[in-house]
């Protein structure tokens, strides 16, 4: 990856440097020094630490941790050479004009699918190059100070949204908007946590293609993607006598149900487990903790939710980030899934508020406890009592809400 290389990146160099303290730097200090908001300075920390962008590590001249409830930032010794060589080299002025963001996070399941598919299908005059889930777009920087000057227009990074269309045995479903990363897994959980498939076992295989956007549709360069999935007979002639024209959104809604009398609110009850009526908010908030540090997309982009899978003791084992919130859920179960991990003892984190879809798609795969970082609706408390999940919501360390209790009294 070839590092950012622009006035930003030499004026946050340069302040870490002014600001050096063997403990490191708060991020609202840094923030503050350079009267910029704090969420672009961290997202140009993540592009200067070490995090795998692009297939390859960052530069590794800054570190970010989360210490208590603050995140600090320090140079490392690369980092600090890399000031020296800028304050001793004319190329720091030369170069200040010069952006190269990475434009892909390379998500750990999909490294596989790209090798082959950068240069699109040969043969296939539908096929594209495989779209990036960041990418970069000229932004221009305003400062606090009304009297001051903005920055220059120069790019940074920005979460990609494309359609990703959804099939099953040569039968298009449905159209998603979704961050073009882990989508084995996005379209395997989608078919088990819509009950279009009953067990993993009814997906028979999955192939994923990159595909040209109609002319004007699409982030990405007009990249759209298609999953083929290969189900079950039985799954197949069950989805052919439901089907509906689906059109999936980042926000929320009953995508393509046609009446009120097809909505389906009654949850299928999960299994009563003793550790997730009993799971202390020490071990919630102690998971809700450790998901930003794993947010890379976010971090390096914004604008993406996190589903993180997390042990009875809070520890964190998987964390999948997608545009849209129910995406990343359903990227996350289809990732147990495809790992043999359905049914294994944890809960769900999620960066985002608790929805009543995402109740209903833990009911669906016997998931007996969701926690949310924001809010819960109504709705969502009332499925997650009748199902018998335990549901958290505003859970932003020290304090956590408790909605449901998870036993058979809701």
């Amino acid at each position: 990856m070839t590092a950012p290389d622009d006035d930003f990146t030499a004026a946050l160099l340069s302040a870490l440097a002014e600001l050096d303290a063997p403990q490191g730097v708060s991020l609202p200090r840094l923030a503050k020094h350079l009267d910029l908001p704090g969420s672009a300075v961290m997202r140009r920390l993540t592009l200067l630490g070490d995090a795998v962008l692009g297939g390859r590590p960052g530069p590794g001249w800054v570190r970010v941790a989360q210490e208590g409830d603050r995140w600090m930032a320090r140079l490392t010794d690369a980092g600090r050479a890399q000031v020296a060589e800028r304050q001793t080299s004319a190329f720091a002025s030369a170069s200040a004009s010069a952006c190269a963001l990475p434009g892909l996070v390379d998500v750990a399941g999909d490294r596989e699918q790209r090798e082959n598919r950068d240069e699109g299908v040969e043969g296939d005059p539908s096929s594209a190059p495989w779209p990036e889930p960041v990418v970069a777009r000229r932004v221009q920087r305003h400062g606090t100070n009304p009297d001051a000057e903005p920055s220059p227009w120069q790019d940074d990074a920005v979460a990609s949204e494309v359609p990703v269309a959804l099939v099953f045995n040569g039968l298009s479903h449905a159209v998603m908007m979704a961050t073009p990363s882990d989508l084995e897994a996005f379209a395997l959980g989608f078919a088990l946590s819509e009950g279009l498939i009953d067990t993993p076992a009814d997906c028979r295989g999955i192939e994923v293609f990159a595909r040209s956007a109609p002319q004007g549709g699409g982030g990405g360069g007009g990249t759209a993607c298609e999953v083929h999935l290969d189900i079950a007979p039985r799954c197949f002639a069950r989805l052919k006598e439901r089907r509906r024209a689906l059109a999936g959104r980042t926000g929320c809604g009953l995508c393509g149900i046609d009446s009120l009398q097809a909505l389906d609110l009654v949850p299928e009850r999960v299994t009563a487990r003793p550790w997730a009526t009993e799971l202390p908010a020490s071990t919630v908030l102690r998971a809700v903790s450790a998901m930003p540090a794993l947010q890379v997309m976010n971090a390096a982009a914004g604008a993406l939710h996190a589903a993180a899978w997390a042990t009875p003791e809070g520890e964190l084992t998987d964390l999948l980030e997608d545009v849209g919130r129910h995406n990343a859920l359903d990227k996350l179960i289809g990732r147990l899934a495809l790992q043999g991990r359905s049914g294994a003892d944890g809960f769900v984190v999620m960066s985002s508020r608790a929805s009543y879809e995402l109740v209903r798609k833990c009911a669906r795969l016997d998931i007996p406890l969701l926690a949310t970082v924001s809010a819960p609706t109504s709705l969502a408390v009332d499925l997650a009592a009748e199902a018998g999940i335990a549901l958290w919501g505003l859970c932003r360390p020290p304090r956590a809400v408790r909605y449901t209790t998870g036993s058979a009294g809701g």
